[in-house]
């Protein structure tokens, strides 16, 4: 028997549609229903590829006794926290108040006005290690609702005031960002892992947004250098180590280890689109190889039969995390015989005592065959990848997220200019189109589609500024001026409905559902910020249109996440390569001329400037500021260099060009 969850749209709401507990989705009916009772709210966020998601579903939600319990005490609401990141984001900033640490499941208890009064994650189904079970908290939350509520009252009502509080911090002095940028790249060196690169210890997560950063400040003395030996030996031993999957391509979502070796198998869309583009502009030859398993694996396995892109694959399969990933000495010889087995067990680190679970061993790529050997490698990985197929795959969460698939279409724009893949472009544009087609509802923008299908939630301002920055680089790459039009109306809304007075911005529209806080976090995580990713786009927006408007947006923006970037760059990683752009720039190219080598040749050198705006078309176009009256020179594809709208003599010749992007 479904419960209410069967008719939702989310794959995580209706991996609960199932259970014996009487689950609602968010929104007002849940909230009259538990006033209508006189019983508090319990809120359950997570996502489909959450493993200790799953983990509690099975442990509490399918269990018989505790959903009795819960459906006579409470009303039980789940939320997909990608489909609702305001909700998520409110609760988070609860329960981290609460308790000192965040994650998912993440469990929150509520009044009838969505006040939380408690807060926590994954609770087990006996108790473990010091930690209660989930019956013995629901019991006691229970009890404090009917016998002590002046108490609930009184922590419910700080609670809102603390959240309340928090929705208007602001960023405080005005800072010089020169040298804000060298001070940046110091503190990051601190906090630089010596040893296996990346930053901090174990779990140790991509640093995407930081190395987006370290891309566009690296080269020359000084601090630039240290930033070049950061990201050079971070890209290389995440792309050597068992985060990268050796076979397929595309990363996880984390490794349990500072080493890099045994990831949490999920693969998330943002991490991979991400570091689709860091790696491709990386300018070395693993970072291709690298950039090319991460489109290949985009395309292969997330994209959607509508053109657009799936947010996540699960961890688990046949019930348990990593079994479709890992291996045994003995299944490698098994699928390649006596003598190519042990010699890929040797070339993949995999052994007998095995680096992950039960004697199995997660593949690295630690050195590289022989250059004689590498037919032979490519054979293996083929065969290997063909034997992996045959094994019961990850569950797909097949919802297309806006932000998310922006940032795809970003990074395979990118990726598919600089490698001299076509496929990528065509389907970054086939995304492009989707966004427009189905998210775009009367001049607004949606978060989430299935199968086609808009859902109902808003979006936020991340997939404002990151669709706003996809359709940029769609006309960067295509030269079609209806992709600026249509980034041009994304940013005007954002602009209307969600900038605070302090010129930063609220990640919720104006006249989006009010809830017990309205969310503002600049600070990236996961992904890049609502206000990252926006002044991503208004600057680039005004590098090719010459928009001071645009351009004093972005500044204004910029300067109320100054204090996070000097203090904690590691979570203001765009806007740190957003500033690193927009100090004497960015650099705004314009290539014109028809598709030829020559052309090619041209946009990858400049390309390779990271952070330069390039936009490339066959004629001059006055629908296009940046290339009204820039055409080709004696018939031969031409580069027009500039800064703030001014340009120097066009080019023709690639040594010329690279002089020019030098000054």
């Amino acid at each position: 028997m479904s419960n209410r969850l069967a008719s939702a749209t989310s794959p995580y709401l209706l991996q609960h549609a199932d259970n014996p507990v009487d689950w609602w989705e968010w929104g007002p009916d849940a909230f009259e229903e538990a006033r209508r009772r006189n019983v508090p709210v319990l809120l359950s966020v997570g996502y489909a590829a959450c493993h200790w998601c799953h983990v509690m579903a099975h442990e509490s939600f399918e269990d018989e006794a505790t959903a009795a319990y819960l459906n006579e005490h409470f009303v039980s609401i789940k939320v997909d926290r990608e489909e609702r990141p305001d909700v998520d984001a409110v609760y988070m900033q609860a329960t981290t108040s609460m308790t000192g640490q965040g994650g998912w499941p993440m469990t929150c208890v509520l009044d009838h006005d969505g006040n939380p009064f408690f807060a926590g994650t994954y609770f087990p189904d006996r108790p473990r290690h010091g930690q209660p079970s989930f019956r013995q908290v629901l019991e006691a939350l229970a009890d404090a609702w009917v016998n002590r509520g002046d108490e609930v009252a009184r922590v419910a009502g700080t609670l809102r005031e603390h959240l309340a509080s928090q929705s208007l911090v602001t960023g405080g002095a005005e800072q010089e960002w020169p040298e804000l940028l060298e001070r940046a790249v110091i503190t990051l060196a601190r906090e630089f892992d010596q040893q296996s690169a990346g930053f901090g210890n174990a779990p140790k997560f991509p640093p995407s947004m930081v190395l987006e950063y370290l891309l566009r400040i690296s080269g020359g003395d000084g601090a630039q250098t240290e930033a070049r030996r950061m990201l050079d030996a971070t890209l290389e031993a995440m792309a050597r180590g068992g985060i990268h999957d050796q076979l397929g391509g595309g990363f996880a979502r984390y490794s349990v280890d500072r080493d890099w070796v045994v990831p949490h198998f999920e693969k998330m869309l943002y991490d991979n689109a991400l570091l689709l583009r860091v790696y491709a502009e990386w300018g070395t030859a693993e970072g291709v190889w690298a950039a090319e398993g991460i489109g290949a694996f985009l395309l292969r396995e997330l994209r959607t039969a509508e053109g657009g892109f799936a947010s996540a694959l699960d961890a688990d399969s046949e019930g348990e995390e990593g079994t479709y990933y890992v291996w045994t000495p003995g299944e490698l010889t098994a699928v390649l015989g006596p003598d190519d087995g042990p010699w890929a067990a040797d070339l993949l680190e995999v052994t007998e005592a095995g680096t992950f679970e039960r004697g199995t061993s997660v593949l690295q790529l630690r050195t590289d065959p022989p250059v004689e050997e590498l037919p032979r490698w490519f054979d293996v990985q083929r065969r290997l990848r063909e034997a992996r197929d045959l094994r019961e795959r990850p569950a797909r969460d097949d919802k297309v997220v806006a932000a998310w698939n922006a940032l795809a279409i970003s990074g395979l724009c990118r990726a598919g200019r600089l490698i001299g893949l076509p496929e990528y472009v065509e389907a970054a544009r086939q995304a492009g189109e989707l966004l427009w087609r189905v998210h775009v509802v009367d001049g607004r923008l949606r978060r989430v589609s299935r199968d086609g299908v808009v859902g109902a939630p808003a979006g936020v301002l991340e997939d404002h500024g990151c669709v706003a920055a996809g359709f940029l680089d769609l006309l960067q790459v295509t030269g079609d001026a209806v992709w600026l039009e249509r980034a041009g109306a994304v940013l005007d809304v954002a602009l209307e409905h969600f900038r605070a007075d302090d010129g930063g911005f609220f990640d919720t529209a104006d006249d989006a559902e009010a809830l017990v806080a309205r969310p503002r976090d600049p600070s990236d995580n996961a992904s890049p910020s609502g206000l990252s990713a926006m002044v991503d786009a208004l600057s680039t927006y005004a590098a090719v249109t010459g928009s001071g408007r645009h351009r004093d947006a972005a500044e204004a923006a910029l300067a109320t996440v100054a204090v996070i970037a000097e203090k904690a760059p590691r979570f203001a990683g765009w806007s740190l390569a957003a500033a690193v752009a927009m100090t004497g720039g960015p650099l705004e190219v314009a290539i014109v001329g028809a598709e030829s080598d020559e052309r090619d040749e041209l946009e990858r050198l400049a390309r390779r400037h990271a952070g330069a705006v390039v936009v490339v078309a066959g004629a001059a176009s006055d629908e296009i500021p940046l290339l009204a009256g820039r055409g080709p020179v004696d018939g031969r594809p031409a580069a027009y260099v500039c800064r703030n709208f001014v340009c120097e003599r066009p080019v023709t010749a690639p040594g010329d060009l690279s002089a020019a992007l030098r000054r």
